[in-house]
């Protein structure tokens, strides 16, 4: 079974805590290369190294906090920390490094937030912008409307860069999301055609036995009895096919099925030797007693092996392959692994084989499995189950 490896210690910890570190070991070096560093630290006369250094730890602190649960809230402290830094003398670059901070959140917020949240988070520097502006204005401060206009204007272009990125990402989705489907379909449309030429060989079969049968049916009864014995069993065989898979699929395009034999695992040592003249060694194991399986499963089989060593041959970068075929006595089992350093996981994002196989597989209501091994390389295994009549005899 594929578990999710636990995050490493610096994944578990909150952002929150690291900035904190980080401010906690540049106050603590100033302690020994300064005189009077605490006293230091309180005033905000000119100095850009005193009280402006400790609202931007804490404001930088609070944000990476805040930031994944409480964006909202995150954008409120950049901006008190903002409007706390005005009454420092001489220090005008403090507040505005504030309000960029905010900005940044703003931008955070547009690009993986709701589109509420991000519009709030867009409202609140604009509505401090607005109260500070109507402040000095009914005070008689000193107002520059440039100020005022270009920091609006850092707010603004935050947010439609981050809403530019969220649209990317929602547009990017839609399509893979899209394509998968339409994978999907594909694939399943593919069994469709490589299973019709076993139920119309399977039919053609039934017809002629049925057509011998009536024409002597009266002056050779024991051969008439024959011919409805194989129309009975082939019937069988056919609709436990049908009814496995063909019962789950989509009405097919019309084109004509194709004209090679349909492989199977018995197909494997084939596929070992193509794998091989590409650069890849196969080293294929086959456990249990081997038997006769039914064709659909059969099929399923060889395609799992055949994409699945496919994808380490362009992906894994690794020369070794491992495939085990397991004869169970419910079950047939098959596992393909590797030990390359690859992404043969990436599948999902660029390509459609580990769909392709996972759609298989439940058609057939079986498990599949497929990911990272704990000790490198990748692994696929499914296990697709067998009707009662294929189960292995036991003797005495």
């Amino acid at each position: 079974m594929i578990t999710d490896a636990r995050p490493p210690l610096l994944g578990r910890l909150p952002a929150g805590v690291w900035v904190a570190a980080f401010w906690t070991v540049v106050v603590v070096f100033r302690f020994f290369t300064r005189d009077d560093e605490l006293r230091h630290l309180f005033e905000y006369h000119g100095n850009p190294e005193d009280m402006p250094l400790v609202v931007t730890a804490v404001v930088t602190t609070l944000v990476a906090a805040l930031l994944v649960r409480q964006p909202l809230a995150a954008v409120a402290g950049a901006l008190a920390g903002s409007v706390f830094s005005l009454g420092m003398n001489r220090v005008p670059e403090a507040s505005v490094l504030q309000f960029l901070i905010a900005d940044a959140v703003v931008g955070y917020c547009a690009a993986v937030r709701s589109r509420a949240v991000s519009l709030g988070a867009l409202a609140l520097p604009l509505a401090v912008l607005a109260a500070l502006w109507l402040q000095g204005a009914v005070n008689g401060y000193p107002v520059n409307p440039l100020a005022y206009t270009g920091l609006a204007a850092t707010v603004l272009i935050a947010w439609l860069v981050g809403n530019t990125v969220h649209q990317s990402r929602a547009h990017g989705e839609a399509l893979r999301g899209r394509a998968t489907e339409q994978a999907v379909t594909a694939e399943r449309l593919r069994i469709a055609r490589e299973l019709h030429d076993m139920v119309a060989h399977n039919i053609g079969i039934i017809a002629i036995q049925a057509g011998m049968g009536s024409r002597v049916m009266d002056t050779q009864p024991a051969e008439t009895r024959n011919a409805l014995n194989a129309i009975e069993a082939t019937s069988r065989e056919t609709l436990a096919g049908l009814r496995r898979v063909l019962g789950a699929l989509r009405q097919g395009d019309q084109d004509s099925a194709p004209l090679e034999v349909t492989p199977g695992i018995a197909e494997l040592d084939r596929l070992v030797e193509r794998a091989a003249g590409a650069g890849v060694r196969v080293a294929l194991t086959r456990r249990g007693t081997a038997r006769p399986v039914p064709p659909e499963v059969d099929l399923a089989a060889y395609r799992i092996v055949q994409e699945a060593v496919t994808n380490v041959v362009k992906h894994a970068g690794t020369r070794d392959c491992h495939v085990t075929v397991e004869y169970g006595p419910e079950e047939l089992a098959v596992t393909v692994e590797d030990q390359g350093t690859g992404s043969t996981g990436a599948a999902p994002v660029t390509g459609y084989g580990l769909a392709g196989m996972r759609e298989r597989v439940t058609l057939l209501h079986g498990g599949f499995s497929a990911g990272p091994r704990p000790g490198g390389g990748f692994r696929v295994a499914a296990r697709l189950p067998l009707p009662e009549g294929a189960a292995p005899e036991v003797g005495p």
